[in-house]
C-alpha cells in the first residue's frame, strides 16, 4: 500500500513538473510571437480607413484646459479596432498609432478653440456615431443600444414566470362525487352496514 501511495506521488509530482514546463515554454512562444507582432505593428503605415484627420479653422483662444480635455477624449473611441476610449488607449497601448493621431486633432481643436460639444460634433461628422462612446440620446442609435437589454430584461421575465409556474403547488385533485344518491337517513343506514362490515 505504502510504495503504491508512494509511486501515486511521483507520478503527480512528475506529472506537475510536466504541467509547469509545458505552460512555461508556451508562455515564452506566445511572448514571442506577441513582440514579432507588435514590432511589425509599429513599423507599419497607419491604415488609412481607421485614421482620418478632424480638422477645423482656429476660432479664438482655447476653453479647455488639460483635465477637460482629458475627459473629453473619454468620450471618443480610438479608431483602431479596441473597444477603448482615446484617452485610455494612447495611455495603456503604446503600439495604437491611431490614438496618437486622434489626440492630436483633438489638441489641435482645443488650442483652436473649441469647446467639448464642438469637438465631439466634429469628430461624428468625419467618423460617424461609431466615434462615440455612449450612443446619442435619441433616435434610432439609442433605441439600437437599449433593445438588447430590453429583450434580455423580458427574457429574465419570461424565465422566472415559468420557473414560478413549475414550482406552484399542484391545485388539490376534486373530490369525486358520491356515487350513491341517498337521502341523509339511507346514508346513515349506509354508513352503519360499512361500519360493520369492517369488523
Amino acid at each position: 500500500m505504502s510504495n503504491t501511495m508512494m509511486s501515486r506521488r511521483r507520478f503527480v509530482a512528475a506529472s506537475a513538473v510536466g504541467a509547469a514546463v509545458l505552460l512555461v515554454a508556451r508562455a515564452a512562444r506566445a511572448q514571442e510571437e506577441g513582440a514579432q507582432v507588435n514590432t511589425g505593428a509599429a513599423n507599419a503605415p497607419m491604415e488609412s480607413d481607421r485614421y482620418k484627420p478632424v480638422q477645423l479653422a482656429a476660432k479664438g483662444a482655447p476653453v479647455m484646459n488639460q483635465a477637460k480635455r482629458d475627459e473629453l477624449e473619454h468620450h471618443i473611441h480610438c479608431q483602431c479596432g479596441c473597444n477603448l476610449d482615446v484617452y485610455t488607449c494612447r495611455t495603456t497601448d503604446f503600439s495604437c498609432q491611431v490614438s496618437p493621431a486622434m489626440h492630436r486633432d483633438v489638441m489641435a481643436l482645443v488650442a483652436g478653440g473649441y469647446s467639448a460639444p464642438e469637438i465631439i460634433t466634429a469628430f461624428t461628422a468625419v467618423y460617424g456615431d461609431r466615434v462615440l462612446m455612449a450612443p446619442p440620446s435619441s433616435g434610432f442609435d439609442l433605441a439600437a443600444w437599449i433593445t438588447p437589454f430590453v429583450a434580455l430584461a423580458a427574457g429574465i421575465a419570461l424565465v422566472m414566470l415559468v420557473l414560478r409556474r413549475l414550482r406552484a403547488p399542484s391545485p388539490a385533485p376534486a373530490r369525486a362525487p358520491s356515487a350513491v344518491d341517498a337521502t341523509p337517513s339511507e346514508q346513515a343506514r349506509l354508513d352503519a352496514l360499512v361500519r360493520t362490515d369492517d369488523r
